[in-house]
């Protein structure tokens, strides 16, 4: 098929017919599919069921350091955990604390803190207007604790390495801008890694606002698909370079790695930070799951088997994102139309389409029995101002649902791009 800026008027009406056809052929199927979320698949899930077997009786229920995991303690977790954790977040392990099985939660909670009582300055709350800085697209989920507290969002645009350096740099002069958020290593939804040079600027950064932090959301930091796996500098490393160890705080977590529902999260940062925070969690908790931290401890006992084992994600994971990526390329390469990432790792491929027509691809798969994230999702308050991206989520489902689910997304990219181009111009 031509590229579709080829095609004359009765060209266009031709393929239209053609495509409204096919979309019809789909909508009688019946079909229920969902690539709505990064959610691993069962497949994935599987191949953590050793961890049931990690804590009983025969084992034992005393950590290395004698602590017994069934009562009471332990606030910042598990020496074993930190270890893991300050090895997969660039940091030391006592600048680790390991928490549940949500880093979202653990997100959420630092900015409530920061909201009622500061980041080592006056709550924000009482400092009047806040704004984040949010490079995009983005993951909905940091842009939704920002509405959730009112905190205006501030988008700026990714390039090839990582977030325009140039405009934050700007930004950053305004003291009402308190944070930034970050996914540095296969953003969601592009899978960008963020050069050296950008997490060198970042680091480097003197915010108007003493109390600003960098909320480094590193939340694919093993996920590779590839046999080379990407690497990035340690953030609080360049941040001590630059004598900003405050700056920023770390997120991670095993969501991805063992269960989603019973994984384990960590947050790191400077000292000082490390301090406050453990400070305010003396309020809120008496300790965290420890029983689950001790099966992930004894699972993976060093670095080396965090990599074998996502070494057996990335052989399910690649043979679905290429099932995927197969179909736009067969079905949408030559149109003109749309462009996608190829990602070497992360959740996620990124679809851009045709300017105005994203919300109507999307909500014709749903009419057909896909379910996609919402249209404009990747982009504060919901509104992706060019109304042109689509994430696409290939984990979840089984291979031969994808390769049906593909195919019906690239019809209805098809559909909602012909329908605009033939409407009358007025």
């Amino acid at each position: 098929m031509k590229n579709y800026s080829e095609l004359n008027r009765n060209e266009l009406l031709a393929e239209f017919e053609s495509v409204k056809t096919e979309y019809g052929h789909w909508c009688s199927k019946g079909l229920k599919l969902d690539m709505s979320r990064g959610k691993p698949g069962p497949d994935q899930m599987d191949l953590s069921t050793e961890l049931f077997e990690l804590v009983n009786l025969d084992l034992g229920y005393m950590n290395k350091s004698g602590i017994d995991c069934r009562n009471y303690g332990g606030l910042d977790g598990l020496v074993e955990l930190k270890q893991l954790f300050a090895e997969i977040m660039q940091v030391a392990p006592e600048q680790v604390i390991v928490g549940g099985n949500s880093s979202l939660n653990m997100m959420f909670d630092t900015v409530a803190q920061a909201m009622t009582n500061g980041m080592g300055d006056k709550p924000w709350l009482l400092q009047g207007k806040i704004k984040f800085i949010c490079p995009v697209p983005g993951y909905d989920r940091h842009f939704a604790i920002c509405e959730h507290f009112g905190i205006e969002m501030i988008p700026v645009l990714y390039k090839q390495d990582g977030p325009d350096m140039d405009i934050i740099e700007e930004l950053i002069k305004d003291p009402t801008v308190k944070g930034m958020w970050c996914v540095p290593k296969y953003t969601n939804p592009d899978g960008i890694v963020y050069s050296d040079e950008i997490i060198r600027r970042i680091a480097a950064l003197r915010p108007a606002a003493k109390d600003f932090r960098v909320f480094w959301d590193n939340a694919y930091a093993v996920h590779y698909l590839t046999e080379k796996e990407d690497h990035i500098l340690s953030i609080y490393d360049e941040c001590v370079k630059q004598g900003n160890p405050d700056l920023v705080i770390v997120f991670a977590s095993t969501s991805k790695i063992t269960f989603p529902g019973a994984g384990v999260a960590a947050e790191a940062a400077s000292p000082a930070n490390v301090a406050l925070i453990k400070s305010r969690m003396s309020f809120q908790t008496i300790g965290p799951d420890k029983l689950n931290q001790l099966r992930h401890a004894r699972m993976f006992t060093g670095i080396d088997k965090i990599h074998d084992h996502m070494k057996l994600h990335a052989k399910i994971l690649r043979s679905k994102f290429e099932t995927v990526l197969k179909e736009l390329d067969n079905s949408l390469a030559d149109l003109g139309i749309a462009t996608w990432t190829k990602p070497n790792g992360g959740y996620f491929i990124s679809m851009y389409v045709t300017p105005g027509c994203a919300k109507r691809a999307v909500a014709l798969c749903l009419d057909a029995g896909l379910t996609l994230t919402p249209a404009g999702a990747t982009y504060p308050y919901g509104k992706d101002p060019q109304d042109s991206n689509i994430r696409i989520a290939p984990t979840y489902p089984l291979t031969d649902e994808l390769a049906n689910a593909s195919s019906l997304l690239c019809t209805s990219v098809k559909y909602a791009v012909l329908e605009k181009l033939i409407e009358p111009k007025n």
